[in-house]
């Protein structure tokens, strides 16, 4: 059976629809960075989303070819994942989307390494003919946070971190977002296919210490 990250490690990816308190190891990924609105039809954070879900699953399916990645273990593609940021702006003003930043995101087996997604690119530029080179190998490693599951609409999310806010304060804490640290998405159904009502989405913050 493939080894499934969101079963596995549930603290990280199925939290409660209340606050908790976490510490989040470090992790790899693929990303690709970008601004705008992601609601932009064809914009580039589709296209983000797009370059993506290609490298990932050439990686799923590197055990199908003549690329052997050692250590290599049959695994689920993890979920999408965003780090999001406005210059100037604390947190997320969510009236103003098209002055994001962005880093979206798909977690990485630990046995990958930076040379096999360099495989990976080149293999998906020849095979579909695209640009892959703003697809990077990136490790985070985020530490203490709150996180929250959100349940409902992206546009709701406000309440739920406004809950995670007070939660941390109660428990002797503070936001710590800076460049380093950012409000961060886990994106556990799929916008294209479910009710915005329905929608699952873990919402992470750094904190720290009072």
């Amino acid at each position: 059976m493939a080894f499934d990250y969101k079963k596995e490690y549930k603290e990280f990816y199925m939290p409660k629809n209340r606050p908790s308190i976490v510490t989040v190891p470090p992790m790899q990924f693929i990303a690709v960075r970008g601004k705008g609105d992601p609601n932009q039809e064809d914009g580039d954070y589709r296209h983000a989303i797009e370059l993506l879900y290609s490298i990932a699953f050439t990686i799923k399916m590197s055990k199908m070819g003549d690329h052997r990645i050692d250590g290599y273990f049959d695994y689920v593609v993890p979920p999408l994942e965003g780090f999001w940021w406005q210059d100037g702006v604390m947190g997320i003003d969510y009236a103003r989307k098209e002055q994001f930043n962005w880093i979206s995101v798909i977690r990485l087996p630990d046995f990958v390494r930076k040379a096999d997604v360099g495989w990976a690119v080149e293999t998906a530029t020849l095979k579909k003919k695209m640009d892959f080179s703003k697809v990077e190998f990136r490790t985070f490693d985020e530490g203490l946070c709150v996180q929250c599951m959100h349940l409902g609409a992206y546009d709701d999310e406000p309440a739920t971190v406004q809950m995670m806010h007070h939660f941390m304060d109660e428990q002797g804490y503070t936001l710590d977002i800076n460049d380093r640290r950012m409000h961060h998405e886990i994106y556990l159904s799929d916008a294209r296919k479910t009710a915005p009502e329905k929608l699952k989405t873990v919402i992470r913050h750094p904190i720290r210490r009072k």
